[in-house]
Parts: structure tokens; sequence; C-alpha cells
């Protein structure tokens, strides 16, 4: 394999929908693997994972349905490389982490894996509830093969990156998802894992902590070790990432350079005025009430828009339904740029538009006047709250995509505010001299 660390053959895996007790993948099973993995695999550090049941052994229910989350998926990773992986969801990228995590077996292929693996999948992963969080933390230093003097070594580091000096003796169920997090991206970054292995589970995160991760995952490149990252934020991937893998439908679509692996993403959702979005899985919430639709309309008229100029108004229809009645809940939304970067949001409540309940089925609408965006690509998020219960009834990413354009007239006055890194806002500025009248930028 030379430099070669982790190599991935033909990876395949194969759920059943709707078949009980059938599958090997629930809960108990996971925990189950994943603690006595170690044992069953040989302690040759180039050993395979492989599933010892091929196709052909498995049973096929004909009232079940087959989903393949991974299907013929290969590829290699050299030692200290930083990998980036990207897909909506449902992509498959979580199912091939968690192989390579040996949590779950695959349905056929192999992954060939050199040096010690640290996992950070999902908040919770590998860490005992009732341990306390000192506890958790020389438990999974055990796991992952190191001895107590070596955990030891490294425990302040460890506690100072978490900030969780106060509940180091308080069982980690009672932490808040930010503190769990926290420790557990501690744990793994700083046990000098030889591959390290981390899922979007960095999002939970408040902003500071995000940056001094993304600043930890960069010291562990640049010291030699091999990091694969999922994430939806694009600028981290092209940040950390010099290569990436863009998985579609269990499958790879596109490999090679971040850059070129970024930009075919994020154009492959086509501008459209209309994006039913009812079945669409991107999304997280209680389900209480739903986003059914959007629509991009003319700001004073039903016409139906799929791109718009620069300053030109539109209006934005979003369609509801309510599964159950539910009381003062906020509408809102937000534009994306192509980095994945939040432009600019808008709710009802900062207009004091008070919604006293919804049920059923409707549309809000929101006008959005004269908007000061550059010409470009940008993408819509949207979302109900449910004030009540502070929680999200529904959270929908990257719906669709929204051209901003030049019209020909403007194109000449346009230039000198298109050019890369000029931003993604115009301001109205107004520039004077004593000697000189008033003078402002004129778009036509």
């Amino acid at each position: 394999m030379s430099d070669t660390v982790i190599r991935v053959e033909n990876l395949s895996k194969k759920y059943i929908i709707g078949k009980n007790g059938a599958g090997s993948d629930g809960l108990r099973h996971a925990i189950h693997d994943f603690f006595t993995a170690p044992f069953k695999k040989s302690r040759n550090p180039q050993s395979a994972i492989r599933n010892p049941q091929s196709d052909e052994s498995a049973i096929h229910n004909p009232q079940s349905d087959e989903f393949w989350a991974l299907k013929d998926v290969s590829f290699d990773v050299k030692r200290g490389e930083v990998v980036g992986i990207i897909g909506r969801n449902g992509a498959g990228k979580s199912t091939l982490l968690k192989i390579l995590s040996r949590i779950t077996e695959p349905t056929r292929g192999r992954v060939r894996m050199r040096g010690r693996v640290a996992s950070l999948l999902e908040v919770g992963t590998g860490f005992h509830p009732e341990l306390t969080g000192r506890e958790n933390v020389f438990l999974n230093g055990a796991i992952l093969g190191m001895s107590r003097e070596e955990i030891k070594g490294k425990f302040d580091e460890i506690v100072a990156f978490a900030e969780v000096e106060k509940f180091l003796d308080t069982p980690v169920k009672r932490y808040s998802s930010g503190m769990y997090v926290r420790l557990a991206f501690a744990v793994a970054a700083h046990l000098e894992p030889e591959i390290l292995i981390v899922d979007e589970v960095l999002s939970v995160g408040d902003y500071e902590f995000q940056r001094r991760c993304l600043g930890k995952m960069n010291e562990v490149a640049h010291s030699g070790r091999t990091v694969l990252l999922v994430s939806h934020n694009v600028t981290a991937i092209e940040e950390l990432c010099l290569q990436s893998i863009l998985l579609k439908n269990g499958r790879i679509e596109r490999s090679g350079p971040t850059h070129q692996v970024v930009a075919h993403y994020l154009s492959a959702t086509a501008a459209h005025s209309t994006w039913h979005i009812d079945g669409q899985t991107e999304r997280e919430g209680t389900g209480n009430a739903r986003i059914t639709r959007l629509e991009l309309l003319a700001a004073d008229t039903d016409t139906p828009v799929t791109s718009l100029k620069f300053r030109e108004s539109f209006r934005l229809r979003m369609h509801y339904r309510a599964i159950e009645r539910l009381a003062d809940p906020r509408f809102g939304f937000a534009l994306l740029s192509d980095k994945n970067e939040r432009v600019f949001q808008s709710d009802t409540t900062e207009v004091n538009y008070q919604i006293q309940a919804i049920e059923g089925e409707g549309w809000f609408d929101c006008l959005v006047s004269a908007p000061n965006l550059l010409p470009g690509l940008f993408y819509l998020e949207a979302w109900i709250v449910e004030r009540v219960n502070v929680a999200f009834a529904d959270h929908i990413y990257r719906v669709g995509r929204i051209e901003i354009g030049v019209d020909p007239a403007q194109q000449e006055q346009m230039a000198s505010l298109t050019y890369p890194g000029r931003g993604r806002v115009f301001m109205d500025c107004r520039w004077s001299q004593p000697d000189r009248p008033e003078g402002a930028y004129v778009t036509g």
C-alpha cells in the first residue's frame, strides 16, 4: 500500500426498509460490534474490514424494499492527506464513515486501513452517559489503545480545549449538547490518532468553538496525520482539504482537487421559480408543520421568476402544511452564498409580525425590496419554529438556487463591483471632497 493509509474497494452497504428484526445495524448491534471489533480483527495494522456475507447469501424479502446507502465506492487516501467528503443528506456520507470506523459492516467490498483511528461521528458516540467526563476521557483513550500514562499526559490539554473543568466529575448525561461535543472533539483530536474521522458534528458548537476546531484540525493535518472530514460548510472544506469526494445517491459522483469538486457540487442545483420540497430529506424538526413548496415571484404580481437583476425586488412565497394546530409559530428564511456563508436572513419576529396560529395548509409571502446583493449565486434555507416548544417544526437546507445577474445596460457600471473578493453585498456609499459635490454610484 506504500503511502496509502486508507484503501476503499467496491464498498457497498444495503439496508432492508420495512423488514423488522433481520438487520444487524441497530443500536445494540452497533455498540456490540464497536467494542468487539478489535478482538474480531487481526492485530495486523493492515488487516481488512470485510463482510463475510455476499449479496447472493443475503435474504430477499419481496415485501421489503432494498436501499443501497453505498454502491461500489472506491478510493485511496494517502498518509497526511486531509480529504473532504461532501454531498446532500442521504448521499451516503455518514454510512461511509461508520464503516470506516468499524461501527457497522459493509454488505460487500472491503476497507484496508493502516494506523490508529479516532472517530467523531455524532454527539454521544463512544461516551457512556453514566460515566463522568473524566472517566469518559480515559475510556476513550483506552478504546484507542493508549496507555493510562499517555492519556494522563494529554489530559490537561483536553480539558482546557473542551472548557468543561467545572463539570469533569459530572456524568455526561447531564451535559448540554455543546459541552458534550466539545469534550468529544477534544478527546478525538488530542489523543494523537493516526487517522481522524470527523462528521458534521461540529455544527453543534458555537462559532468560537467551531473556529478553534478548524484550527485544531489544521494543526492535526500539518502534523502528518490523516483526516477525513464530512461537512456541509464548503468554506471549511476548501480551507482544510486539498482533495475532496462528492457522494450522490451512494456513489462517487466526482473526486479530485477540492475547488473543482465544490464547484461541481454547487452548480448542480438548477435555478427554478418553484421548489417542491415536501419530499426532500435534507431537513430537521419535529414535523408538526412542514414547508411544502417555495416560490420565487415578482414583487408586484404572481409572475414566477427564475433569476433576478441587481437590486430587483422579489417575493418569496412559503407554502406550509400543519399536521396539528400550531400556536405562535415563526417563519423565516436565509440566503446563503455559493460558499455556504449566510449572507442574509429574515423571520416574522423581526417585523413584529406575530402569527397567532396555523393549521391545515396555507402560505405566507415575504417581500424583499431592492436587495443590495451583488451578482452571483445564492441558495435558500427556510424554517418554521414552534415558539412554544422553542424548537424547529421544520428546517430545510439548500432548497434551491437564486441567480442574481446584471442588466446589459448596467454591465459596464457593475464591472467594478463584481471582481473576485469584492464581497456579496453592495452598500450605497457616497464620497465627497470639500471642493467637489457629493457623488454616488449610479446603478441606472
